[in-house]
């Protein structure tokens, strides 16, 4: 099958590549033409999923499809941003028909769910890589950022911590789980979902935002980093699953939480006094700690005394020798 056949088969024909609001004109042409709203302006992010690195090797197409996107999704959501579509660069040791049904269903149906739509790319021979570039639209000013932290904002995350790094132990056969644990945790390597709306509504109230992909420790020192504080992450605020716990015990689900990836979880700061409103409103925000004149992240125990963290963060598959 050559690649103007590929592409038409398997993707242009998908739901998610029909033209829409901000698509002016999709797959098809030599460009994808966007159209922004007055006082609008464009975010645009590109990740690369590599066989062996990113993803484990003959993974499911179908989750990978899912995954794929969603986790490149998730970079628009850390900026507030809302979805207007994205491009797929895909490089295939081979085009087997089975497999590429399976991969676009799995693409597709995240890209319904979060109202993204497929507006190009490129197809080429060689080891399986995926490269995806989103595109969102924001109200001028107002995209969220790593830096604008200020002493006095509360540390927050959207949700618990540690349930993907703790699913990749499943997807690995390094752990075992019961059944329930298992449907609890698999999804949220396989299909993590980008908090697209919290990211929307943190408009205006967060001065720093960023997805938690590389653990929370590394990724909060980028929130330090650029807006020149102290971040304090107070261990016994973690937000922990029932399912993690189950997996991994107290220990292990924590060290998953401060120092494993894969959440696709927003951490950010806030102003307190926006804190009530927004939990009222019904966001799943958790309070972790705080942010402090200095520089930094610094990781306490309940009586407020310093911790050493975790030995190393996240570690893709190539680096920890998989």
């Amino acid at each position: 099958m050559g690649e103007f056949e590929l592409i038409r088969h398997y993707f242009a024909a998908a739901s998610c590549a029909r033209a829409g609001e901000g698509v002016v004109l999709g797959i098809g042409d030599d460009c994808a033409l966007l159209e922004l709203a007055a006082g609008e302006q464009l975010a645009v992010s590109t990740d690369t999923l590599v066989e062996g690195v990113h993803f484990p090797a003959a993974a499911e197409p179908f989750s990978l499809g899912q995954r794929a996107l969603g986790v490149s999704l998730s970079d628009l959501a850390a900026m507030g941003a809302a979805p207007i579509g994205f491009t797929l660069a895909l490089t295939l040791p081979r085009a087997e028909p089975a497999w590429l049904e399976a991969f676009a269903r799995g693409l597709d149906q995240m890209a319904r769910q979060c109202s993204a739509r497929l507006i190009g790319g490129d197809t080429t021979r060689g080891p399986l890589s995926l490269t995806l570039t989103v595109c969102g639209r924001v109200p001028a000013g107002q995209a969220l950022t790593r830096a604008g932290a200020q002493a006095g904002d509360l540390l927050c995350v959207g949700g618990c911590l540690g349930e993907g790094a703790g699913a990749l132990e499943l997807v690995l056969g390094r752990r075992q789980a019961k059944a329930q644990v298992a449907e609890a945790l698999l999804p949220r390597y396989w299909a993590p979902q980008p908090q697209l709306a919290l990211g929307q509504a943190l408009r205006g109230k967060a001065t720093a935002a960023l997805d938690i992909s590389d653990g929370l420790l590394a990724d909060c020192g980028h929130i330090a980093t650029a807006s020149g504080v102290a971040l304090l992450v107070e261990q016994a605020r973690l937000p922990l699953s029932a399912a993690l716990l189950d997996l991994l015990g107290e220990e292990g689900a924590r060290r998953c939480a401060l120092g494993g990836g894969d959440d696709y979880l927003l951490a950010f700061t806030l102003p307190a006094e926006h804190l009530h409103g927004l939990q009222a409103a019904g966001w799943p925000l958790q309070v972790i700690g705080r942010v402090e004149a200095g520089a930094g992240v610094r990781l306490l125990d309940a009586q407020g005394r310093a911790l050493a963290p975790p030995a190393r963060g996240y570690q893709h598959f190539g680096a920890a020798g998989v």
